[in-house]
């Protein structure tokens, strides 16, 4: 199970599941697989103000 992010800005969260396909990240890629270059699709955020989301425990 990959991790998911959250944008500390706009609340995004990038899930690995569905990447971002408008910036070429394709569906199943990891957040720290992007390139230091890649953005916030919602507010335009750097990658550094992105921070791990906890996973709840079934």
């Amino acid at each position: 199970m990959m991790e998911k992010f959250v944008c500390r800005v706009c609340g995004y969260i990038y899930d690995p599941a569905e990447g971002d396909p408008d910036a070429g990240i394709s569906p199943g890629t990891a957040f720290t697989s992007h390139p230091g270059t890649w953005h916030c699709p919602v507010c335009g955020s750097p990658k550094e103000k992105f921070t791990l989301m906890e996973q709840e425990v079934q």
